[in-house]
């Protein structure tokens, strides 16, 4: 019978390799996170407590012994089957992979029983720490409290885990070190104008179609001709697969007489082909080149006997958001040039300025018409179920603020 009132209870021990704590109880090591913390300390005192209440000896239950990192593991399984959308999977499993990442070298190989409050502020600090974005800071936080809860949904661990997790609130503006980002500001109609002189000319459609509508850039690129409702004088594009489908909501996207002059070109084609293809693209691009040939057409090489037969990269059938908005930001370094001799972070700063995003054009769409049309219209107009969303992405006229101010202040 072990002697309780004269065994010595293990050492608090830093594990080299890492810099992680740790306490080896009964021949298993329990890792306690950062060497020195207040968080691995609380974490040792608190096993060292159960350990003496045994009698020497520490039994965690089978929900006490499953660790962080093999909650991380059947987290992620989770994720990328239920975060699916047009049957792939969504940005959300990309983030939950990160914030993942950021648990595994401070408490992987901790127990998740473990994984309380204090370390839930030690992680989000490493993330303040790497630079990342108030805002995202607080969105990472509260994924690891989705993952915990959803473990305790699953008896991987015990409730009284994420509802511990919950008591920790999101940083506060101005009161973290955690940096503010500025808000998104709408793109202005010349500086959509002259971007779109360098674009291609299915890209400067899709910028034209976007702006026109207030859609979003997923819906621009997955526009076919069999989502449009052409029975009425102002068409109706329901996208197979939207943002909010997940919520059975019902997404149109109303296009007029203007939008569909843009429209026009790319219906005549297979009902389920996509409007805006990469591929079409590039054919009017090897078209101009050809036309533009000086060496005349017995001399040299005949089109395309120059071209690689196995390309590492090529022209698809559709344009996902990543290449629309690399499309958009190549076409605003040449209409807007970084000054000559501008390298590093000061052209890192210059492209940053001088460059914009497509989300930009639906918060120009959206404010144009709450100017026009007022808060409510434009709701419509953005698909929102509430009118507060659509004030993040429709500015208030503050011409009219001046304009009260000037006849009554």
């Amino acid at each position: 019978m072990p002697r309780t009132s004269t065994q010595r209870p293990p050492k608090y021990r830093r594990h080299k390799p890492t810099g992680r704590a740790y306490v080896a109880l009964n021949g298993r090591e329990y890792y306690l996170g950062k060497y020195g913390s207040v968080v691995s300390r609380q974490a040792y005192d608190c096993l060292i407590a159960k350990w003496i209440q045994g009698g020497g000896r520490y039994r965690p239950t089978p929900q006490q012994e499953i660790s962080v990192v093999e909650v991380m593991v059947a987290y992620i399984a989770h994720a990328k089957r239920y975060y699916r959308k047009g049957g792939k999977p969504t940005r959300e499993c990309g983030h939950a992979i990160e914030i993942c990442r950021a648990i595994r070298p401070l408490y992987g190989k901790s127990l998740a029983a473990e994984f309380g409050p204090l370390a839930l502020k030690t992680v989000r600090q490493t993330l303040v720490d790497a630079g990342i974005a108030r805002k995202h800071v607080n969105k990472q936080t509260d994924r690891i409290k989705r993952m915990f809860r959803w473990a305790a949904a699953e008896e991987l661990i015990p409730a009284s885990i994420p509802q511990s997790l919950s008591m920790v609130s999101g940083l506060r503006a101005g009161r973290t070190e955690a940096h503010e980002t500025a808000p998104v500001p709408p793109v202005e109609d010349p500086i959509i104008d002259a971007t779109v002189k360098h674009l291609p000319a299915v890209a400067a459609d899709m910028v034209r179609f976007q702006r026109l509508t207030g859609c979003r850039p997923e819906e621009v690129c997955n526009l076919r001709p069999c989502d449009l409702d052409r029975s009425e004088v102002v068409w109706a594009y329901k996208p197979a697969t939207h943002k909010t489908e997940h919520h059975g909501r019902q997404r149109s996207i109303f296009v007029g007489p203007k939008a569909q002059e843009v429209l026009l070109r790319y219906l005549a084609r297979d009902t389920q082909a996509y409007c805006f293809r990469p591929c079409d693209s590039e054919e009017k691009r090897r078209a101009a080149a050809t036309a533009a040939r000086i060496t005349p057409p017995n001399c040299g090489n005949s089109p395309g006997t120059n071209r690689k037969r196995k390309a590492n990269r090529s022209a698809g059938e559709k344009y996902s958001t990543d290449s629309y908005r690399r499309a958009i930001h190549r076409a605003c370094d040449k209409a807007f040039p970084a000054p000559k001799g501008a390298t590093g972070d000061d052209l890192k700063t210059w492209q940053s300025e001088h460059r914009w995003s497509p989300n930009q054009l639906r918060h120009a769409a959206a404010t144009e018409v709450r100017r026009q049309f007022g808060l409510e219209a434009a709701q419509v107009i953005l698909g929102h179920s509430q009118a507060n969303v659509t004030q993040v992405y429709a500015e208030r006229d503050f011409a009219k603020g001046v304009e009260v101010a000037r006849q009554i202040g």
